[in-house]
C-alpha cells in the first residue's frame, strides 16, 4: 500500500466537524480505527460520547486514549488504511492540564512546547504509516478573546497545535454550518 494522505478538519463547535470527518473516513473503504481522545467527564460529556459510538459504524475500531496518541499510531498504525483522530482540541486539553493546575500561562510555559512536541510527533506518526489519516480539531481563535489567562493560553496553544497540524496535511478543510470548506 502506497503512503496515505494526511487530512486535518478544523471548524466551530457543532459545524459538522467529526460528521464530515466520519464520512471522509467511509469514502475510502479501507480498514478504519477510530482514536477518541475524550475523558468523559461529566454527564453532558457522557451523552455526546455515547452519539458518537452510536453514529460510527460497528466495523470501526475504537481506541480510547487521551494521552498517548503517537504510541497507538506506531503499534496499530500499518493494520488500517484509514486512522481518525477525534479530536486534537480534547488531546492538547488533556496534556496541558495532565499534572498541576496551570499557574504560569505565559507562551514559554514547558507544557506548551511539550503538547505542541506531541501533536508533531502524532502528525509525523500518521505520515510513517501507510493509512490516511484524519484529524479534528476545534477552531478556537475567531470568537470572543477569553476573560481569563487559563482560556487565553489554552487558545495561543491549540491555535498552535492546530497550525502544526494544518502545514503538515496534505488537505485541510474548515467547516462551516455542516459545508466543508477546502483551504489546502
Amino acid at each position: 500500500m502506497d503512503k496515505g494522505k494526511l487530512y486535518f478538519i478544523t471548524g466551530g463547535a457543532r459545524s459538522g466537524k467529526s460528521t464530515f470527518a466520519e464520512k471522509l473516513a467511509a469514502s475510502f473503504q479501507k480498514k478504519v480505527l477510530y482514536i477518541a481522545t475524550c475523558e468523559p467527564c461529566d454527564e453532558e460529556m457522557v451523552k455526546r460520547v455515547k452519539l458518537h459510538r452510536e453514529r460510527r459504524p460497528l466495523s470501526w475500531e475504537t481506541i480510547e486514549e487521551p494521552y498517548d496518541v503517537e504510541t497507538v499510531i506506531s503499534t496499530y498504525g500499518n493494520r488500517y488504511g484509514t486512522i481518525l483522530i477525534d479530536c486534537l482540541t480534547l488531546f492538547v486539553t488533556n496534556h496541558l492540564l495532565k499534572t498541576n493546575p496551570i499557574d504560569d500561562y505565559s507562551s514559554e510555559d514547558d507544557r506548551e512546547k511539550e503538547v505542541l512536541q506531541h501533536v508533531e510527533n502524532m502528525a509525523k506518526w500518521l505520515l510513517a504509516v501507510d493509512a490516511h489519516g484524519i484529524i479534528v480539531s476545534n477552531e478556537v481563535g475567531m470568537g470572543l478573546v477569553p476573560d481569563n489567562p487559563l482560556g487565553r493560553f489554552y487558545r495561543d496553544v491549540l491555535g498552535k497545535a492546530n497550525q502544526i497540524a494544518a502545514s503538515m496535511a496534505h488537505e485541510v478543510y474548515f467547516m462551516v454550518s455542516g459545508i466543508p470548506l477546502r483551504i489546502k
